[in-house]
């Protein structure tokens, strides 16, 4: 996943960001037998999701071309190279 960049952009970061926080403060909550400390917990950990998407619909995730499917499908179409013959020293 290094090689492709995945999840190295401001939306990825902010949304991981505020979904741990989330989790958490819902962990803290649990162990503290406050559900609705709990509920409210799980609440941000859902909008750490939503406002990872919003900012990558503004354009600050990774633009779609830049997958692994889009490089594989590059690598496919290139020519192939010719084999050295059998007796050639390298």
């Amino acid at each position: 996943m290094a090689g492709s960049s995945h999840g190295h952009t401001p939306a990825a970061w902010t949304g991981v960001t505020i979904a741990f926080i989330g989790f958490c403060v819902s962990g803290a909550y649990m162990v503290m037998a406050q559900p609705l400390g709990f509920w409210a917990g799980m609440v941000i950990t859902v909008l750490g999701g939503v406002v990872g998407m919003v900012m990558r619909a503004m354009g600050m995730g990774q633009p779609k071309d830049a997958h692994a499917v889009y490089e594989n499908a590059a690598v496919r179409t290139r020519p192939a190279t010719t084999p050295e013959p059998a007796g050639a020293k390298s």
